[in-house]
């Protein structure tokens, strides 16, 4: 063995520690606060900004909560359930939320509830009396509540109940007020999804635009 192989074999080999390189860590902050605020802006601000225009120029009046307006004052949402009061209008359905938008929700009971099933049992009574008409023959969503507790629409059985009752606080006939609720019928979404149904805010406002009606129009629970 030569010299130069036992002394290069003799010299002690470097530690992994003396090998590390240190780790900057304030060169990996700075990207990641620029990546955070970048991607704030883009995602948080530009892009709804973006959307919520483009949509507002395609669907204004979706956009804006599909307002109806008359004579320069809103009447209502076509898309949330408001209570009506007098006899000359239909029902909505029942709300958990007591119609107020910012409180969406159903109950959150379930069927075998026992203050669920005394709720519907007293509220088919109650509709058998105002209507006139057998507990056995009150539609089901009359007596219950939709999901969201906001539900606009009403079956056309739900309605049909509720034609002697409008046509007698009106002064019309039953049928004249059973033309304006065939009307308003609306059929399955792109005639696949639902079920036909009846929007209440827009069929009494149409039978507001009847003129042989003696119903007072605006005559609400707002």
């Amino acid at each position: 063995m030569n010299r130069s192989t036992t002394a290069s074999l003799s010299r002690p080999l470097p530690s992994r520690a003396d090998t590390m390189v240190a780790l900057e860590d304030s060169t990996a902050l700075r990207p990641a606060i620029v990546l955070g605020v970048a991607s704030l802006l883009v995602l948080g601000l530009a892009y709804a900004v973006a959307t919520t225009s483009v949509v507002g120029a395609i669907f204004p009046d979706q956009a804006n909560g599909s307002l109806l307006v008359q004579d320069g004052k809103v009447r209502g949402s076509r898309l949330v359930a408001q209570p009506f009061v007098a006899d000359g209008y239909f029902q909505s359905r029942p709300s958990a939320a007591s119609y107020d938008p910012m409180a969406a929700a159903g109950s959150n009971m379930a069927r075998t509830n026992p203050d669920l099933q005394a709720r519907v049992k007293e509220a088919t009574e109650a509709v058998a009396a105002r209507e006139g008409i057998a507990v056995a023959d009150v539609p089901a969503d009359l007596v219950t509540q939709s999901g969201g507790g906001l539900d606009p629409h009403i079956s056309p059985a739900a309605a049909a109940v509720q034609v002697a009752r409008v046509a007698r606080a009106r002064g019309m006939t039953v049928e004249q007020v059973q033309a304006v609720v065939d009307a308003n019928i609306e059929g399955k979404t792109w005639g696949v999804f639902g079920q036909p149904r009846v929007n209440v805010l827009m069929l009494n406002v149409a039978l507001d635009g009847v003129k042989s009606s003696r119903a007072e129009p605006g005559s609400t629970g707002l």
